[in-house]
Formats: structure tokens, sequence, C-alpha cells
């Protein structure tokens, strides 16, 4: 007989999150989601109470929480608990009955929560690096301290996962993460001033959320990969390598010390990667969710190729961060978030982006925060050197 397994969805609303609970749906006597953190997206927490009916939701803000309260009411809906705010995200994550939380929530948001699911001992799936990135150091003590398995569901480091268990981690020689090289791999150089949104929000491959969208199209999204999973696999940044595979069949390799390499390759799916975390340490038969069937045609042309740091100076800073540690990470992810938003708004250009990261990195320590209030605290002063940065070097450069 399997045991149903409980899951706390924290970001249900997403795009990890909806992917989620399709494999609850396919997998209705494996996986029941009885807790969701919705955020802002109300309509869509709605839809999924009534779904779901999960013991607890949690949307952002105490207005938000009473509409939904009313919403529910009115249809008649009264076992569902309403909370709110980084408290009731965090009580989300944590109720006693949750055996699994999905860490979902993009950015540093999703941070106190995912810390609490570690202490509160819950298997974590984490699709956040972004907590990994700024806290990586404090989280793992924790998972280590508290026995907690930290599963990686972000698919490059979820086929490092699958590859590692082909051998100890003493006989890793070095992990290769595999990008698209996303919309600008092949555009000359001398264009990249003029590149806009729009262009940078057409990846060739996945459909993601604006942010990790033109991260990918700046490669930062692969450095913070690059951190990550520094944390989770325990190597320094000279043994975790980018290669660009532009197929995007071949999601990572692991290159073994006796020269063997093992790579994992399945479709561009994210509920492959969220179901292997599920069901792990075992493997589930993924029938009932249509149209995870690999096509081995897609194999005719494997394409691979080291990246241009000049083409993409994101990838160099994550290194150069990674190599720092403590604040300097927390200040990379924090200055990229904010400079992302401002170049989607028009307020600085495509290369704008790695020039504000690299003006806030000048400024900030590699000082390891202490406690989770020391990351946060990082946090918004990487964030205001950010805003400064583009306030005095960009202003009035695209009006």
């Amino acid at each position: 007989m399997v045991l149903v397994k409980k899951l706390a969805i924290l970001g249900s609303t997403g795009s990890i999150g909806t992917s989620t609970l399709s494999i609850c749906e396919s997998f209705p006597d494996r996986y029941q989601p009885v807790a969701l953190a919705a955020g802002k997206n109300l309509d869509v927490a709605y839809e999924q109470c009534v779904r779901w009916r999960p013991r607890t939701i949690s949307v952002a803000t105490e207005e938000l929480g009473a509409q939904l309260q009313s919403r529910l009411g009115a249809d008649g809906i009264t076992e569902v608990e309403v909370v709110y705010g980084t408290a009731g995200t965090i009580r989300v994550a944590t109720l006693p009955e949750v055996d699994f939380v999905v860490s979902a929530i993009v950015g540093v948001a999703g941070l106190d929560a995912t810390y609490a699911a570690v202490k509160a001992g819950k298997t974590i799936g984490l699709a956040n690096k972004e907590c990994l990135v700024a806290a990586g150091e404090l989280i793992m003590a924790a998972a280590k301290e508290h026995n907690v398995a930290l599963l990686p569901i972000d698919s490059e480091h979820n086929a490092v996962h699958q590859c590692m268990r082909g051998g100890t981690a003493r006989e890793v020689r070095q992990i290769w993460l595999t990008a698209s090289g996303g919309p600008f791999r092949s555009t000359p150089l001398s264009a990249f001033e003029q590149i806009t949104p729009a262009q940078a929000l057409k990846h060739p491959t996945w459909v993601m959320g604006q942010r990790i969208t033109i991260d990918s199209a700046t490669m930062m999204n692969k450095g913070f990969e690059v951190i990550e999973a520094c944390r989770i696999f325990s190597l320094p940044p000279a043994q975790v390598r980018v290669t660009i595979h532009p197929q995007s069949t071949v999601h990572s390799m692991v290159e073994f010390i006796d020269g063997s390499i093992l790579a994992q390759i399945s479709v561009t799916d994210m509920r492959l990667p969220i179901l292997y975390a599920l069901a792990y340490p075992e493997r589930v038969d993924a029938s009932p969710a249509a149209g995870l069937h690999f096509d081995l045609s897609s194999l005719s042309q494997l394409d691979f190729a080291p990246p241009d740091l000049e083409r993409f100076p994101c990838l160099r800073l994550a290194y150069e961060a990674a190599q720092t540690g403590g604040e300097a990470c927390i200040a990379l992810n924090a200055a990229d978030e904010i400079a992302v938003a401002a170049f989607l708004e028009g307020q600085i250009p495509f290369l704008g982006i790695p020039r504000t990261i690299e003006q806030v990195l000048q400024q900030t320590s590699g000082r390891q925060p202490s406690s989770i209030q020391d990351v946060l605290e990082a946090d918004l002063t990487a964030r205001a050197r950010a805003r400064d940065v583009i306030a005095h070097q960009f202003s009035g450069v695209l009006r």
C-alpha cells in the first residue's frame, strides 16, 4: 500500500506550483496538496481552494485574505484556513501534517518559510534558487542539523542529483550544467546595446516568468545555478562548469574521476523533475502524466560549446561572487532583481544589467551572514545600492 504524501506548495499559483498540482492530478493516490501559499493571484488561489480544499492557504496581504475568505464563505467553503503575509507562508510550510514542502516562491520572499520548513524537519523540493544563492550556507547547515533531505527541482540540479547516484561524491571530478544560451547566443555583440525587453523575453526553449527569462538571456540564471550547485553538492566553483547546449535535451552531466560522464536526458517539462523529487528515492511510472515520454529522435544532433564571458558578463560576475561567498552572493541576486526590473521598465539598456550588478558587487564585502535576518538586511542594502547606481548612472539614458 502506498502512503499518500501530503504537500505544502509555496508559490502554488506560479509555473512550478501549477505543475506540482498537475502531478497531484495525475497521481492522486500518491500526492495530496494540504497547504498552499498563493501570493497575490487571488482568482487562481480561489480556484485552487475550490478544487483542492487545502487545510490552509496563505495570500500576500490581510486585505487579500479577507477577500478570499469572503469568496470561499459565499460558496459554503468554510473548512479552509486563510492566513497571510510572511507569518502565513511560514504556517503553510510548517503544518505538522505536511510531509514535503515544494519551495517555489520567486526571490527572497520564500526564504523565511523555506528556512522554517527545514528547521521543522520537512523534506524540501527546492525550486527557489534565490534561497541557496542568498542563504545557502545557513540553509545547508540547518538541513544537516535537522537531517533534512533537500531535493533540487531545477532541471539542471535535478539532473546532476540523478547522475550523482552513479558514484560517490569522492568520485566526482566535475559537474556540467547545460544552458540553452538564450535568444542571444549568436547575436553580434555590437547589437547588445539595442536589445529590447520584447526580444529578451523570447526564450527559445522554456516558457517561464519574466525575471527568469531575462536572467536566461543574460545567463545570470546559469550563474545562480552555479552557486546553487556549489551549495547543494559541496563543490568549489572550479568544479562546476557551464556548457552551451542549444537543444536543451541533456539537462546536465557529471564527470567522474575515471573519465566516465553520466548525462540525464528527458523532455523539457518541469513535471519530470518535480515527480522525481516527490518520489525520491523511488522512481514511479510516469505514464499517468501525459507528455513525459522522450522521443529518441530528438538526439539526432547534440551541440556543446563553452560560454562566451564577454557576451555574458553576468556569468563571470556569478563565478566571482561564488568564490567570494557571503554577502557577495546576496548582493548578486538583489542587484540583479532590481536591474532586471529596471530593464523591463525601460530605465536601463540590456547591458545596464551587468553594469549595475558589477558596481554593486564592488561596494559589497564577503562577510558571512549569521542569521536569516542578516541575509535580509544585506539584501535590502544591495537593493538600495542598485537603485542608486541606476539613478546616477542611467538617468535619462533611454529617455
